[in-house]
């Protein structure tokens, strides 16, 4: 709750997995449930509590359904002008959302299809639903008085270009995918994610020359520096863009920055292998490993090993157990009395058990210490990945 600054809940999303889940417009038939949450909400919550809906075929059941959330005491209802049944070449119902406006005191906020909700810290009623009209920020006033909206919500247009928001006129694409990246870099954002939102700025885009190198770019250099390991590794498994939008210099500043940044000193290094291990008390060993699975054969896992190892030793066999964070996991094995805690958290039960075993092997002597050092993860607050698009 200290996190956020409100709450907003989605009662509009017309997917399958949505409806099908009870969730999104599968909410609108069912008022009841609707009250029930926003209800238990308001009264719990300090923060302001918003919510999101799409408009029914009959505006006076949307205006009961509006009328019935706003008695919730919600701060501003977000209004889609299309109907669950509804997709974006259907015209927004921008008089639906202005009807709405004179029968609530609740502040609305109408969407528009190509922008973002910004939220507001007065209770305000948005409209949404026209973003394909939106080109220039002069079009979001035009839409907010056709509707009588307090404020506007814009989705598709300001994924295309945020310069939408400036009153002054929309700054050319390739500025804003430049400033875009420069942020990416500074920021550590994650190399598909980067790639996917340049994806949808530039739209049809795609089709031209700089969109088909851009999207073709699957083997050229991301330089990530893990902490404390040896050396600068460099991995030909990404794409991105110094060559196709002339950041050849930032990128090589960025560069050196890094190096500057996390280039450690040779007797840090040395001592590397001796900080590994942390013990937690005397009966339990912490180590932060990565299992890659491509460094062993289908007989040599971390957990075969230690099978192998308990097994010849006439002892009992290693026990696991394994912990979730939000839909990550780690593990813990115990062998001989001893645990043996990865703390790196793996995307399944299955990784993080192999890693548990991992350390195990690791401190019971059963793993090279060349497998170690490629699966050492030192656990930082920022493990920075720099980005660079250029040309395949």
């Amino acid at each position: 709750e200290n996190d956020v600054s409100g709450i907003d809940i989605n009662m509009g999303c017309p997917k399958e997995f949505s409806i099908k889940g009870g969730m999104g417009a599968a909410l609108l038939a069912q008022p009841e449930k609707i009250k029930k949450i926003l209800t238990t909400l308001v009264e719990n919550v300090s923060l302001p509590i918003t919510c999101k809906i799409r408009v029914l075929p009959d505006l006076n059941d949307t205006i009961n359904l509006v009328k019935l959330i706003e008695s919730c005491g919600v701060r501003a209802i977000a209004i889609h002008g299309r109907t669950r049944m509804e997709r974006p070449q259907h015209k927004n119902r921008n008089t639906y959302i202005a009807a709405i406006v004179k029968e609530v005191k609740v502040p609305i906020i109408a969407k528009f299809v190509k922008a973002l909700f910004a939220f507001l810290s007065n209770l305000q009623l948005n409209f949404s639903g026209g973003s394909g009209e939106i080109q220039e920020y002069t079009d979001i006033d035009t839409f907010k008085n056709e509707t009588n909206a307090s404020s506007v919500m814009l989705s598709r247009a300001a994924e295309h270009n945020c310069s939408i928001f400036r009153k002054e006129g929309l700054l050319p694409l390739d500025t804003v995918i430049c400033s875009y990246l420069q942020y990416a870099v500074k920021y550590d954002n994650h190399v598909s994610n980067t790639k996917y939102c340049i994806q949808q700025m530039l739209g049809s885009l795609q089709e031209t020359e700089k969109g088909r190198a851009f999207l073709s770019a699957q083997h050229l250099k991301e330089i990530w520096y893990l902490r404390h390991c040896d050396s600068l590794q460099i991995i030909n498994s990404c794409f991105l863009l110094s060559d196709l939008w002339e950041m050849t210099s930032f990128y090589e500043d960025s560069v050196n920055e890094l190096k500057r940044r996390f280039t450690q000193e040779n007797d840090e290094i040395e001592n590397i292998h001796k900080k590994r291990r942390i013990k937690l008390n005397e009966d339990e060993i912490c180590l932060s490993l990565k299992y890659i699975k491509n460094l062993f054969d289908e007989c040599s896992l971390p957990k075969s090993r230690l099978i192998n190892y308990t097994t010849k030793r006439c002892l009992p066999p290693p026990k696991y157990k394994t912990y979730q964070i939000e839909k990550h996991f780690y593990a813990v094995v115990t062998v001989e009395n001893k645990c043996y805690k990865n703390s790196y958290l793996e995307k399944n039960k299955k990784s993080a058990e192999q890693g548990a075993a991992l350390v195990a092997c690791y401190n019971l002597n059963l793993v090279d210490e060349s497998v170690i050092s490629q699966c050492y993860v030192q656990e930082v607050p920022h493990e920075r990945t720099l980005l660079t698009i250029a040309q395949s």
